[in-house]
């Protein structure tokens, strides 16, 4: 089973590597971009079968680990053959 974990901060926290992106866009001419935040991607593939089993574990994960739950927000995506038992809004971790 294959899952894809989005990690970005949360509002208001400053993105400081998202103004220097934004900085070096304008400066490259792409001045209509008016906002931009970086975050990370995180590929996983688990064992199992249990998809509901694995969206707990891959919260576990996130809050103990793959995330800071004090500045950042995480989403959980999982591969589309398993996608439909796990749809979920973004985590509040």
């Amino acid at each position: 089973m294959k899952a894809c974990i989005l990690v970005r901060l949360r509002e208001g926290i400053l993105d400081v590597p998202g103004t220097s992106v934004l900085r070096s866009l304008h400066g490259l001419g792409f001045i209509e971009v008016t906002d931009l935040r970086v975050g990370k991607v995180i590929e996983v593939e688990l064992d199992g079968r249990d998809p509901i089993a694995a969206r707990r574990r891959l919260e576990e994960m996130c809050e103990r680990l793959l995330a800071n739950p004090v500045i950042e927000r995480y989403a959980i995506e999982i591969a589309p053959s398993d996608a439909a038992a796990l749809a979920r809004p973004e985590g509040t971790g």
